[in-house]
């Protein structure tokens, strides 16, 4: 399975980010309002220009058709976007798995017009609209911010068997520390134009 390389990154603020994501490796960022983590998260989808390189295993993401590269290394921001008046016309066709207990919903779910989501409802579903495009790698944009204690768990198990289960390399942006150390194998945290090992991170 791919491992996701920055090599030498640099947009916004940010300067020579390198890194290594090992397959199936949640590594967390995490820093000040402002300092960055979102754009990082969104060059390395190609939704940003930046300097330096990006590679999912040996292919370059400049080497990729941009659309081709989001599909492979999948970005689900904290605030997701929503085409079509009904869920399920957001869902490939090809999918004919049942939503996952984890998430709360009935199979009725994709039935339902977007617009009768609440925000903790649509974060849940992008989720799942993000991993039924089985892409290799995962950027997620504090994926809990909008659920409560109870449902941030459910969702952080289910989406650890997931990474597990597919051996995805995720780069994962949290504020939470109870919730950073639940989920990271590394933490790393922005100080200034860098990212460094968090206090306390291997």
């Amino acid at each position: 399975m791919p491992d996701l390389r920055l090599d030498t990154v640099a947009i916004g603020t940010l300067a020579d980010v390198s890194m290594t994501v090992r397959a199936g490796e949640v590594v967390c960022l995490s820093g000040a309002s402002g300092s960055g983590k979102s754009r990082l998260l969104r060059a390395v989808a190609d939704l940003e220009p930046h300097q330096g390189r990006v590679y999912l295993d040996n292919v370059e993401q400049a080497s990729v058709p941009a659309h081709d590269w989001r599909r492979q290394v999948m970005m689900v921001p904290a605030d997701s976007q929503w085409w079509f008046d009904e869920v399920g016309a957001h869902f490939p066709k090809v999918s004919q798995a049942p939503v996952p207990e984890a998430l709360g919903f009935s199979p009725e779910v994709m039935n339902w017009a977007v617009s009768r989501l609440s925000s903790g409802e649509r974060q849940r579903l992008a989720l799942w609209r993000a991993l039924s495009l089985q892409p290799l790698a995962l950027l997620l944009d504090e994926p809990t911010a909008n659920l409560d204690h109870d449902m941030s768990l459910a969702v952080e198990n289910w989406l650890l068997g997931e990474i597990e289960k597919h051996q995805m390399p995720v780069l994962w942006v949290a504020h939470d520390q109870s919730q950073i150390q639940r989920v990271a194998d590394r933490h790393l945290h922005i100080v200034g134009n860098q990212l460094e090992p968090a206090h306390g991170s291997d």
